[in-house]
């Protein structure tokens, strides 16, 4: 059966115009050349019209719609036939990548009104919230060949798919609650780097996590 359009579509829609809504509402305020990118200071270092915030906008928008409709659709298009089992859950993710799109988005727009981009605060806070809602439901996915914490370990063994997206969403859990609180307290001259860090423990920890795993299943069996 294919999906039909529902509540969370709807919501989605919603959520893919605020960016241009909130950009809307500012055009006219907005001075003719706008910075268009900073650097690690925080402050700009390149200009442009603009009518360049449209372009912007919409090139990140069309990333997150494509992700939105990989995900919504993926049970449509698996092969195995697989993925259904996760469909609800994958739903809840590809809303959850689009609010963080357009967020970001809403952000850039923000960015060019002040002059300014500072990670201190925002950034850190809303990956934070976004890491804990994907540790949250991690444990639920189902083994598939699209999403999740693919390895050849987990792709390999059902147990080892569970146990790994267990352990991966308990660390994505704690490392976005982390990152969500320290947001305003770390000092935005190391908060990009605490940031990367904590994307690398919650990535890299997991696949260790499945081989180790993977690797003492063998080990019993024999």
């Amino acid at each position: 059966m294919k999906p039909k359009l529902n509540a969370a579509d709807l919501l989605s829609i919603l959520v893919i115009l605020l960016p241009y809504l909130y950009l809307a509402k500012l055009y006219n305020t907005l001075p003719a050349i706008v910075p268009t990118h900073f650097g690690t200071s925080g402050q700009p270092d390149d200009f442009s019209n603009k009518s360049s915030l449209w372009a912007i906008i919409s090139l990140v928008a069309g990333v997150s719609i494509l992700v939105y409709l990989l995900l919504r659709f993926l049970p449509n298009i698996d092969p195995k036939k697989k993925a259904k089992y996760s469909a609800a859950i994958f739903n809840k993710i590809a809303v959850a990548v689009l609010l963080l799109m357009s967020l970001i988005n809403c952000f850039i727009i923000h960015s060019a009104q002040t002059g300014t981009f500072s990670l201190g605060g925002f950034f850190p806070v809303i990956f934070g919230i976004f890491f804990a809602f994907m540790g949250n439901i991690m444990h639920s996915i189902k083994p598939n060949y699209f999403a999740g914490i693919r390895t050849p370990w987990t792709l390999e063994s059902e147990e080892t798919w569970r146990k790994t997206h267990q352990f991966g969403g308990k660390l994505w859990f704690i490392g976005g609650i982390v990152l969500a609180i320290t947001g305003f307290v770390i000092p935005q001259k190391i908060e990009i780097y605490f940031l990367i860090g904590i994307i690398v423990i919650i990535s890299v920890w997991p696949i260790i996590f499945s081989y180790r795993y993977f690797k003492s299943i063998e080990k019993k069996n024999n």
